[in-house]
């Protein structure tokens, strides 16, 4: 099992990480399995950079570390930055999402300024939010209706990759579809997995090039 772990390719473009594991006849819940939990004081830290990110996602590890002495935590850059891959969090800039973009992501345009967003399935919505647990910490992937607040459906993983995403907008779609699907600008929601599914079903992509959609 170990083994097959090491044949997963993160970064294929071709082939995504839900059909390499079927491919391998590997369980995604084994692909991210750590046997080492951890610890109360770490999962502390770990939240505070997530709020943090949330508030300033320009910021990269050597501000969250000075973040985290100005909260009263000294911590060490190199733990800051392990804490970071884990979390699939890094500072942002625009160059770098512009990088993104011209890797085959594309970004659509922003369709909701000026839209008066009258009744339920005429605008939906999704983001992802970082719930810390326990022992460890998960990753809830919502789709929602903008006008209603209803969660149409959701789903949760312990990485981000876009699977329970389109897992969530699968889902959703069972239950009706809206003229607009608005989402930020994450690879997740820009990946072909997910716009494909959303023109499969005629819908209208509107992305929010400042930050989070809900």
């Amino acid at each position: 099992m170990s083994e097959a772990r090491t044949w997963v390719d993160f970064d294929n473009p071709d082939l995504s990480v839900r059909e390499q594991c079927r491919l391998l006849g590997l369980h995604r819940s084994n692909l991210y399995y750590d046997p080492v939990p951890e610890s109360e004081e770490n999962l502390l830290l770990m939240r505070l950079l997530d709020e943090e990110h949330l508030r300033r996602p320009a910021r990269g590890s050597r501000q969250m570390v000075d973040f985290l002495r100005d909260e009263g935590h000294v911590v060490n850059r190199k733990k800051v930055q392990r804490f970071m891959r884990k979390m699939g969090i890094e500072g942002l800039s625009p160059k770098r999402r512009t990088t993104l973009a011209m890797q085959g992501h594309r970004v659509y345009p922003y369709l909701l300024r000026g839209l008066e967003i009258a009744r339920p399935d005429q605008v939906w919505c999704s983001d992802i939010t970082y719930v810390p647990m326990r022992r460890g910490f998960l990753y809830l992937a919502a789709v929602m209706d903008w006008h209603s607040r209803y969660v149409i459906s959701w789903r949760l993983s312990n990485s981000l990759d876009v699977d329970f995403c389109v897992e969530a907008l699968e889902d959703a779609f069972r239950q009706g579809k809206p003229e607009i699907f608005n989402t930020d600008q994450g690879s997740q929601f820009t990946s072909r997995e997910f716009t494909s599914l959303l023109h499969s079903q005629d819908v209208a992509i509107s992305m929010d090039g400042k930050g989070r959609a809900i």
